[in-house]
């Protein structure tokens, strides 16, 4: 007897992709195919469970570690479980339209197995194949794969389903065939090239963030006279840099502004939450959101509308630094402020009505600035340097400090 062979087929896993250039392709997979073509980073650094597993994944393992950091006691691990939630509130519908992640980098080490014609003539979209066992590594996005792994691994305790992980779709860009040393570049390429963004200015962006909201809330309380216009301040707040330059029309940042609003909600204690994320629930012991706002925002837009020639000729008032000393002195105006030193909103007006705001050394040098050698000062110094020098300073007036800044 004789058994006819079948024709051959190529197996594997398919993926529906378009080529952006003659190695690469971009395209989305599903959860439960993205687990299987990658192995967890996590799992592959577990020395004790390498030991029992396949030779495929050892290989896979010492592939990794050529081109990527490892996961193990390092910052990039500690974010996996909070990166896990992140993905999974974003799933679950808690944080709406308002979330994202970006498209995972792979390097699939090898030539494809197979990859179609055009699906439909015109459109580059084609159908890849990856035979089992092929080591696919995540160069560009691993920390984001390894929370793909803790989601799948244990749905549950995130609130999710294996079902509703498999609806989601995973965008992602492949490199195929590259040498190690391409993979290892592309890998620099993508973790240095690109310019960090400023945490203070990440965090302005944040608009899940109470302080951030806040701040907007203050900007939009305030109409200013600009030019015999009354114009809203937040057209005058510049959300996009961390110092506004010379040729722009704002006279602040958000970011400076936002350093503002949480000295003046948390005191001296705001200085070091400058760079986090601000939670209600995270809010001083005796309040809720409501209150905040309500005292709060009153607070600050008298300020900025007491002091906003300061603020248009861009004077030290602008400095984060010099925000944020401030903010900590109308967190005394606050009804949860300590009462040993609570102030009322008079108090402040008068604690503030006689300070030099011009940006000169003899006023600012050592307290919210530096001066150089050509006497010019630099208010370069950040808020947790200079914050509590310029509270000092703004709160006692019978110091040194206190009488410099009101030129006496």
């Amino acid at each position: 007897m004789h058994i006819a062979l079948p024709t051959t087929v190529v197996e594997g896993i398919q993926l529906t992709v378009m080529p952006f250039r003659a190695d690469a392709v971009i395209g989305t997979m599903s959860v439960p195919t993205l687990v299987q073509l990658v192995p967890s980073p996590r799992r592959e650094e577990d020395t004790k469970t390498l030991k029992a597993a396949s030779g495929a994944v050892r290989r896979h393992a010492e592939l990794r570690a050529l081109v990527q950091r490892a996961l193990k006691s390092t910052q990039k691990g500690k974010n996996v479980g909070s990166y896990a939630e992140y993905i999974a509130d974003g799933v679950n519908g808690e944080l709406g339209a308002g979330w994202s992640t970006p498209p995972i980098t792979f390097w699939h080490a090898g030539p494809l197995a197979a990859l179609s014609d055009e699906l439909l003539p015109g459109t580059g979209l084609r159908t890849l194949t990856i035979t089992p066992g092929t080591c696919v590594v995540a160069i560009d996005g691993e920390t984001q794969t390894t929370a793909w792994h803790e989601l799948y691994d244990d749905p549950e305790r995130y609130g999710l389903t294996y079902a509703e992980l498999a609806q989601v779709r995973v965008p992602f860009e492949l490199y195929v065939d590259l040498s190690v040393a391409d993979a290892r570049q592309i890998f620099y390429d993508r973790n240095v090239q690109g310019v960090v963004v400023a945490k203070n200015l990440a965090m302005s962006m944040d608009q899940r963030d109470f302080a951030t909201r806040l701040a907007h809330r203050v900007a939009d309380a305030v109409k200013v006279d600009v030019e015999d216009k009354l114009v809203p301040f937040t057209k005058l707040v510049n959300a996009s840099k961390r110092q506004v330059g010379k040729a722009d029309p704002e006279v602040v940042t958000l970011s400076a502004l936002r350093a503002l609003v949480i000295a003046a909600i948390y005191g001296r204690t705001g200085l070091s939450r400058s760079a986090e994320t601000v939670h209600e629930d995270e809010l001083p012991a005796g309040t809720n959101a409501e209150r905040v706002e309500g005292s709060v925002v009153p607070l600050l837009a008298r300020l900025i509308s007491d002091h906003f020639p300061h603020f248009a000729s861009r004077s030290a008032i602008t400095a984060p630094a010099v925000l944020a000393g401030l903010g900590i002195a109308v967190h005394q105006a606050t009804p949860w402020a300590d009462p040993m030193n609570a102030l009322g909103a008079e108090d402040l007006h008068r604690l503030l009505a006689d300070i030099q705001w011009d940006r000169e050394a003899r006023y600012w040098d050592g307290i919210a600035a530096k001066a150089g050698a050509t006497g010019r000062l630099n208010f370069s110094g950040g808020v947790k340097d200079s914050g509590g020098r310029v509270a000092d300073a703004i709160l006692y007036p019978g110091t040194e400090a206190g009488r410099r800044i009101r030129g006496q």
